[in-house]
């Protein structure tokens, strides 16, 4: 699947916003969020951010709100959370984008280190399925690894790249 370098760069604004990262990440280390407390369980975010991410994460399929249980991650919520986790260690091991960086900033600056690359996506269908792993040869910044499996999930989860406006910016910092 090739993927217009508008609608990457949009997946990528999107998928780079720290209150996502934060929403999908606090929902895979932690199990669901009760209701209402999503304000609660993230207090440094405010309250407009938590709505909008809320209200998009929804909408692509990355969340939903299960009676009882509260907000929990859908299939690809979870492997979105795999995604980071391998961006994030690849990062680490190439001290990308500092030698001591948060999560977040990790996996923001590497998705945006592969947003202006070109689209072509392997052929591999899940993340989780498939447990890739990121692998570079030469340390740095050689964003092979990171690319090819966000392009590998974006091609298992076109709703990110059909539904998203390209001329947005999703990653302003929250």
């Amino acid at each position: 699947m090739n993927i217009p370098s508008a609608n990457l760069r949009a997946a990528v604004d999107f998928l780079s916003s720290p209150a996502l990262i934060r929403l999908i990440t606090e929902i895979d280390d932690n199990g669901p969020i009760p209701p209402r407390k999503l304000a609660n369980t993230l207090p440094d975010l405010p309250a407009h951010h938590l709505r909008r991410i809320n209200h998009l994460a929804r909408v692509h399929d990355l969340v939903r709100a299960a009676p009882g249980v509260g907000l929990e991650l859908t299939t690809s919520g979870v492997e979105l959370a795999d995604v980071y986790d391998a961006i994030a260690r690849w990062a680490r091991h190439h001290a990308y984008p500092t030698r001591v960086s948060d999560f977040t900033s990790r996996i923001r600056y590497t998705l945006r280190l592969v947003a202006p690359l070109p689209a072509t996506a392997p052929a591999e269908s899940s993340t989780r399925q498939q447990g890739v792993e990121l692998v570079d040869a030469e340390p740095g910044v050689d964003p092979s690894g990171p690319r090819a499996l966000l392009l590998q999930w974006l091609n298992t989860h076109p709703q990110i790249t059909v539904l998203l406006d390209p001329d947005h910016e999703y990653g302003r910092a929250a």
